[in-house]
């Protein structure tokens, strides 16, 4: 397992000192990114085999969300490789050892050059270790599409949502999504359905479907398809 240590920063917190959701995925995000980076093969090491981890899901439980100034500490560990596809865990844990948070994801390793999925590599095979999966309640990772949805004003997207692969971040859509989420709406479960990458220029159009407990927010193109399907509890 890998894990790193840190403590809830103020610029990380809501108005009631609560840290937000989308921190909270970064911590995640992070935490993996650290691990890649300390076992050699993050960033630098993709670009030069024009290579890269796409995430195609998340699902992520909150039980508490940490406050300003809590001690926290994030773990993360890939639990099984196949083919084109590396599944991950990850949890939050605070200062007494409590699990605040915990998450699965699903990643596709892509050949740039091509922009199609690759076979795995032996160099990740041999320096991921791979631990047994979390025990949680796993959901699929497709969302469906509803088929009733509220049209909300499209966006553009802006410069300061693009991560180093030169598209939308993951937590950016997540970010898009949350806007839609009514006042007070406590996120108990996320699930993430991520379809193409946005880039610098595209317009998003926001489809808002709701019902009893649930919202389900579709970040499409102009024609309708998916970029992103993300669904609140």
């Amino acid at each position: 397992m890998y894990y790193f240590e840190s403590r809830v920063r103020y610029s990380e917190v809501d108005l009631d000192k609560n840290m937000t959701f989308g921190a909270l995925l970064n911590y995640f995000q992070d935490c993996c990114s650290f691990q890649s980076e300390d076992l050699g093969v993050g960033i630098d090491f993709l670009r030069e085999m024009q290579a890269a981890w796409m995430l195609l899901s998340w699902q992520v439980v909150v039980k508490r969300r940490p406050v300003f100034g809590e001690k926290i500490r994030i773990n993360t560990w890939p639990y099984d490789f196949g083919g084109f596809y590396g599944y991950r865990n990850f949890t939050m844990e605070d200062e007494g050892g409590e699990i605040l948070a915990y998450a699965n994801s699903v990643w596709v390793f892509l050949d740039l050059a091509s922009n199609r999925p690759a076979k795995i590599t032996q160099k990740f095979l041999d320096v991921y270790h791979m631990e047994p999966r979390f025990e949680m309640e796993y959901t699929g990772r497709k969302i469906k599409l509803p088929k009733e949805n509220r049209k909300e004003r499209a966006f553009a997207v802006h410069p300061s949502q693009i991560d180093t692969n030169r598209h939308v971040n993951n937590e950016q859509y997540i970010e898009m999504a949350q806007i839609y989420l009514p006042e007070n709406f406590c996120i108990r479960q996320m699930r993430a359905d991520y379809r193409k990458s946005a880039v610098l220029g595209d317009m998003i159009y926001p489809l808002i479907h709701e019902e009893e407990g649930r919202i389900t927010v579709t970040l499409a193109d102009e024609g309708g398809k998916p970029f992103a399907i993300v669904e609140f509890e």
